[in-house]
């Protein structure tokens, strides 16, 4: 079992920076892939970034690449999401996830524990 919990969303203006993170517990932590997805209102979550549990490369929408930075810290049980260049069509509630398997996957569906969420609004 994995329990997530975000922190470090809120108001910000279009261009301006903020950095998400995700504190797990649970002792297979470091074996999970972690991914970061995001709903609008009235929109489908929709997947943000990923990452494999060595803490390699990251995976990102195209929306996002370039902009924001997914990492983690095994030792700490957490994940972070940095986010650079906000724009309006930023805002969102953000969502970390864990997936027991091996392979980096874009479906929500696929992960298998969520933290409650954190909003993130940018004012344009």
């Amino acid at each position: 079992q994995v329990q997530l919990v975000e922190s470090g969303g809120g108001l910000v203006q279009a261009g301006d920076s903020l950095r998400l993170s995700c504190a797990a517990s649970g002792r297979t932590f470091s074996s999970y892939v972690l991914g970061w997805f995001r709903q609008a209102p009235g929109k489908q979550r929709e997947f943000v970034a990923a990452i494999t549990w060595s803490g390699g490369s990251g995976y990102y929408a195209d929306s996002v690449k370039g902009r924001f930075t997914i990492s983690r810290d095994n030792a700490k049980n957490t994940v972070y999401l940095q986010m650079n260049s906000l724009k309006a069509e930023d805002t969102a509630v953000y969502y970390c996830a864990a997936d027991r398997g091996i392979i980096v996957t874009t479906n929500h569906w696929e992960y298998d524990y969520w933290g409650q969420g954190t909003q993130v609004t940018v004012s344009s």
